[in-house]
């Protein structure tokens, strides 16, 4: 008997002296779920190819997969991107002045004879870089797409090589680019890729404030109109048009949209279209279709139980949301959301309301990160259970 009270006094004070084992958070939401409805049947050109997405959600379908073809003027969106990210403008700047050389004009009197899109310049004109970039994107420019490619980069090859390196960082990679202009059959996209980029394109605020202007003055080639001639029909504020290599018309657009009162932008790339006419029909028919498909729902509520901690010992601590996750949603897209809570050490009480990390949401490019905090109290092991605990 003395060597049995020995050994339970031993191991007692064994158990006394061991640590007290952390507090692990389970969750109490599925991992993913599928957003409910079933996936919308979207009017997709009969000839030709198409994508569609929206922002926040990304990229959302497409008609199916395509090989790249030929971009035509849709790809002055990239010689866009490229100059402002080189050379950046703030809504309302006009940014530094181009001198129209020698070698712009003879651009513009090459293009001109071929019969492509230009802009009339002249020796010595002075440019401001918002200008030149309303003469690329508003009437289409191929001349101006040259002349900011040398004003960029000093040669329109060195310019196109940061064409693709943009497309690369992208990850556009259906994209290709052989000019600044998409005159050459070798500048390739798209529907998906068009699509990436226009949301690219969108982000920059001079540039979504040029592609979606009527027209324009330029000091010598004096009012200019846009060759998007569906702007402002269907919520239509975008992008760029292309036709002209044989290889059918594509259009690149945005539209605004409301949707459960919360203003979206919806992103559409369609190529191959017999005519440009039929290019903008397409497009107004899929924005149609996108907006009575979309939703915005409340996925997370503010203190709605996501997980818990539980002890050993008994002690346990739902986990609250401290904030509404309010999330644009697409049928058929999956919801993923995954509690991020370190395992806590309690050697004390652990008090109501104490920050346990977060709740990560993700549907489509929306990520959410929501902190949590506990329900209630956790207290630390009695003496008891500290000195009779096995395992």
């Amino acid at each position: 008997m003395l060597l049995l009270a020995v050994l339970l006094v031993g191991a007692g004070t064994v158990n006394l002296l061991r640590p007290i084992p952390n507090a692990a958070a389970a969750s109490a939401v599925p991992v993913q779920s599928t957003v409910g409805g079933a996936t919308p049947s979207l009017p997709w050109p009969a000839a030709g190819s198409a994508a569609v997405g929206v922002s926040g959600l990304g990229l959302i379908a497409a008609s199916g997969d395509v090989l790249p073809a030929p971009a035509a003027s849709v790809a002055k969106v990239m010689t866009a991107l490229v100059v402002l990210a080189d050379k950046p403008l703030a809504k309302g700047e006009t940014g530094p002045e181009l001198i129209i050389t020698d070698a712009d004009v003879a651009t513009y009197r090459r293009d001109k004879a071929e019969g492509q899109s230009v802009v009339e310049v002249t020796a010595g004109e002075r440019l401001s870089e918002f200008d030149a970039l309303q003469a690329l994107l508003i009437p289409s420019g191929n001349n101006i797409a040259e002349t900011l490619a040398r004003w960029d980069a000093g040669s329109v090859s060195a310019f196109v090589d940061k064409m693709n390196q943009k497309a690369t960082a992208l990850h556009l990679t259906d994209t290709t680019f052989a000019d600044p202009a998409g005159v050459s059959a070798q500048t390739v996209s798209t529907p998906s890729d068009m699509v990436a980029m226009g949301m690219a394109a969108m982000q920059q605020e001079v540039l979504a404030q040029i592609v979606d202007e009527a027209q324009t003055t330029l000091p010598v080639a004096g009012i200019v109109y846009n060759v998007n001639a569906a702007l402002g029909q269907s919520g239509i504020i975008g992008i760029k048009t292309g036709s002209g290599l044989d290889s059918g018309a594509n259009f690149l657009f945005a539209a605004s949209a409301t949707v459960g009162g919360q203003p979206l932008t919806l992103f559409g790339g369609i190529m191959g279209q017999p005519t440009l006419e039929a290019a903008f029909t397409e497009a107004k028919a899929l924005i149609g279709a996108m907006q009575a498909a979309l939703s915005v729902d409340k996925v997370v509520a503010r203190n709605d139980v996501v997980g818990a901690y539980r002890t050993d010992w008994g002690s346990s601590a739902d986990l609250l949301a401290t904030a509404d996750v309010t999330l644009v949603e697409w049928p058929g897209m999956i919801l993923r959301q995954q509690i991020e809570a370190k395992a806590l050490t309690i050697d004390g009480t652990v008090p109501a309301g104490a920050p346990a990390g977060k709740l990560h949401v993700v549907l489509g490019d929306q990520q959410i990160d929501v902190p949590l905090v506990t329900a209630g109290s956790l207290d630390p092991p009695g003496l008891i259970w500290r000195l009779l605990r096995i395992g």
